[in-house]
């Protein structure tokens, strides 16, 4: 960073107002003459510190937010590479050698190496499912909480990367193990070691899903429009049988049947084919459901 800007701002500073001979003040991108208000100079780049407050006296530096993604809240800093001409050979190689060696100073041990292996596993399967940034913080709190308590020990730490983002999306909303498994780089079985290990250990309080949530998505997943007729009979249908004690199962797989079965009725060509190709589900499974939903719960 060049001096200069700073140097001209100090010399205006101490130069004074040409109006009044006042104190200039150049805080913010113009410069003015407290007493009088002349402005001065306008449009400068502002070279120096964020402030957290305009009162001069309570100032304190400030950075970016402190965010649970990274293994160091986000206070690390980064050195960037060296790649202009006028850069010598000597220079740029002294600078890869600090990029090394910084990089290297930020793990204290082989816990926060761990540990910051598995929030960047977290942030691309997170990032790779479209995911807010709050579902990444959470996720990212559940495995740091995980690593805590010694429950990734004898464990993959991307299966517990994996586990932490479909425990934070079941918190947040509706997703399948296998739409996670797809982007992870471990088998589901592991998820689902992880998971329940997370589950028990952490106390995490998991909404139960009902097939009544799984419709609407369903619907909207479908390469056709649903009329909203036959959407209302099988939100009716997926009630139901969530009331039910003969027809339960997979909340996925009965609101797929239930969504057959109204279209069924409605004359709508919904196939069994077509319903599970988004969803993920083998058309035996939803097969099956629609018979129980039309044995046990059409009259």
């Amino acid at each position: 960073m060049s001096s200069q800007p700073v140097q001209t701002e100090l010399f205006a500073v101490a130069q004074g107002c040409p109006e009044c001979g006042g104190t200039l003040d150049s805080s913010g991108r113009e410069t003015y003459c407290e007493n009088c208000g002349l402005v001065t100079e306008q449009d400068q780049i502002d070279y120096g510190p964020e402030w957290r407050t305009y009162n001069r006296a309570e100032q304190k530096r400030t950075g970016a937010p402190r965010t649970a993604t990274r293994h160091d809240r986000g206070l690390s800093t980064n050195i960037g590479s060296a790649e202009s001409a006028d850069v010598s050979p000597r220079r740029r190689r002294r600078l890869a050698r600090q990029r090394r060696l910084h990089g290297r100073s930020k793990y204290s041990s082989k816990r926060d190496r761990n540990l910051a292996h598995g929030l960047g596993e977290v942030r691309r399967i997170a990032s790779a499912l479209s995911e807010s940034r709050s579902v990444k913080e959470q996720a990212s709190t559940f495995f740091r909480e995980a690593q805590d308590a010694d429950l990734l020990i004898g464990r993959s730490i991307e299966g517990g990367a994996a586990a932490a983002v479909y425990a934070a999306c079941r918190c947040n909303g509706l997703v399948t193990m296998d739409t996670v498994a797809d982007v992870a780089r471990c088998s589901d079985s592991r998820i689902w070691n992880c998971y329940r290990t997370l589950l028990v250990e952490l106390e995490l309080s998991i909404p139960v899903s009902l097939p009544v949530d799984w419709v609407a998505r369903i619907c909207s997943d479908l390469p056709l429009d649903v009329a909203p007729e036959v959407r209302q009979q099988a939100l009716e249908l997926a009630e139901r049988a969530t009331e039910s004690a003969e027809v339960n199962g997979r909340p996925d797989g009965v609101a797929a049947g239930a969504l057959y079965l109204a279209g069924r009725e409605s004359d709508i060509r919904l196939t069994q084919a077509t319903i599970s190709e988004p969803l993920d589900v083998h058309p035996e499974t939803i097969r099956q459901w629609f018979q129980q939903i039309e044995e046990h719960i059409v009259d």
